[in-house]
């Protein structure tokens, strides 16, 4: 028998540059870099997890391309497979609460947070 995880309600996505919220639970930045400008203290994050994020050569082939969305998803999921231990790190928060994946691109239609909040929502209706 299959454990049950947790909901996909309790994941959720924000930019990192918007006011960290009582709502947002755990905290997680998924951005292999440091935002830009923004001190820890006001990331307000409660876990790192930069090797979660696509491989630099990916994340430089896509820059932020629209175009490029599609293959980079695809991409982007094959990487993922290859950690499972920190997709089953993140599963582990979401059963304590609401995990807010954080992310620092303009772009909050196109970029790997999103492709990691679908991998792991995907997951969590399949069981």
């Amino acid at each position: 028998m299959k454990k049950p995880i947790a909901p996909a309600k309790r994941l959720r996505l924000k930019r990192v540059y918007e006011p960290a919220s009582s709502r947002d639970g755990v905290r997680v930045l998924v951005d292999r870099l440091w935002p830009r400008g923004l001190t820890k203290k006001k990331a307000a994050v409660d876990h790192w997890m930069k090797d979660v994020a696509p491989s630099p050569d990916l994340r430089k082939w896509f820059g932020h391309d629209p175009d490029r969305w599609t293959e980079f998803k695809r991409r982007y999921k094959d990487e993922l497979r290859q950690h499972k231990d920190l997709l089953a790190d993140i599963r582990k928060l979401t059963k304590q609460g609401t995990v807010t994946l954080l992310f620092g691109a303009r772009d909050e239609e196109h970029n790997d947070a999103v492709v990691l909040h679908e991998v792991l929502a995907r997951a969590a209706r399949a069981r």
